[in-house]
């Protein structure tokens, strides 16, 4: 995380308002560089919770903060950055999954000026001041979206606390934003979900068939309906576009499926392959062709430890791990994602040591 500098214009005090996942591992951060942080809450337990973790102190009425970072719910966003601006002559922020409601909430207010929207991608599937962590947002994307009329001073102070915080700076309009976040989460989230209920009243007996493939498809299925609910409602424009992108689409298989057209299912099929090559790679870089091998491990403690010492044994760079829990094996069959030229070297290697993978 980088230290503070003499250079750096965000001296604080910053207050953090919403001491959640977010705004309390905000506080974290900065106070793990040095910056004075007030807290606020209208939950005194998480008030009480995050102040005892060590994120910052309870603002008391003379405090003055040079920033303040709105983190609350999203169906009270806009009210929350009104009242911070009306409080004070502080640069204000939200951390908000979207960005061109509350702007419009407040634009036309007195002071919008010191006003800059912006939005960490990164959280966890669990909530709370007691999930925080100063390094949640090390290295993550978090968007700065600075409207028209936006000080200049105010977007430099945002850009110094996601800095502060270890993350990565990405400049977008408020409207580029929300194009972007219906396109890689909230219309994801809504299909993925889809997918998910199709299970929900499923016979046992289709369960059973159940591997990885259906549960990374559903995996953030099982976020918390109130707080997407309010995120997708609030990016409506940008999510009903691409539904209904979806949607055609969607009669397409349904047409190609019913043909027999295969050649049209492959044509589909084909894009999906090309989005899967577009997100970007290892720390941002382009997409790298990946191989996986697939290894059983026996269900006893210390054996991945073994399987990692065995890789590095092999001089091979694991890129990514994934654990298969099928409860109807009797040992686990983890994914190891390495270099598409290395694949067959590592898997070669570890049977050698002992090790059977699945070819």
């Amino acid at each position: 995380m980088p230290e503070p500098t003499g250079q750096s214009s965000l001296r604080g005090p910053v207050e953090v308002i919403g001491t959640g996942l977010l705004g309390t591992s905000i506080a974290l951060a900065l106070r793990a560089v040095g910056v004075d942080v007030l807290l606020s809450d209208v939950s005194s337990e998480h008030l009480r919770t995050a102040s005892g973790l060590g994120a910052g102190r309870v603002r008391r009425p003379e405090d003055r903060p040079q920033l303040v970072v709105v983190a609350v719910p999203p169906d009270h966003l806009g009210e929350a950055i009104t009242g911070a601006l009306a409080a004070s002559d502080a640069v204000v922020t939200d951390v908000g999954s979207v960005k061109s409601a509350p702007l419009a909430a407040v634009r036309e207010l007195p002071g919008a000026g010191r006003y800059v929207g912006s939005h960490p991608m990164a959280g966890s599937e669990q909530s709370g001041p007691l999930a925080a962590s100063a390094t949640l947002f090390d290295g993550r994307p978090w968007a700065v979206t600075p409207h028209a009329g936006a000080d200049v001073a105010a977007v430099e102070l945002v850009e110094e606390l996601v800095r502060a915080c270890g993350a990565t700076l990405v400049l977008l309009t408020p409207e580029e934003h929300d194009r972007a976040v219906a396109r890689t989460s909230h219309v994801p989230h809504l299909l993925a979900s889809l997918v998910a209920a199709r299970l929900a009243e499923a016979p046992e007996n289709h369960l059973a068939l159940s591997g990885q493939g259906v549960r990374d498809v559903t995996r953030v299925a099982a976020g918390d309906p109130a707080l997407y609910s309010q995120i997708v409602s609030g990016n409506a424009d940008a999510v009903l576009a691409l539904l209904g992108e979806v949607r055609a689409q969607l009669d397409d298989v349904m047409a190609a499926v019913g043909a027999g057209d295969r050649d049209g299912l492959r044509t589909v099929l084909e894009r999906g392959v090309a989005g899967t090559r577009a997100i970007p790679g290892k720390h941002g870089g382009p997409p790298r062709a990946m191989a996986s091998v697939w290894v059983q491990v026996p269900d006893h403690p210390g054996e991945l430890a073994r399987l990692f010492a065995d890789a590095v044994a092999s001089e091979v760079n694991i890129e990514d791990v994934r654990i298969d829990h099928d409860p109807g094996r009797p040992v686990g069959l983890v994914e190891v994602v390495v270099d598409e030229g290395r694949a067959e070297h590592l898997r070669t290697s570890l049977e050698s040591r002992g090790w059977t993978t699945q070819r």
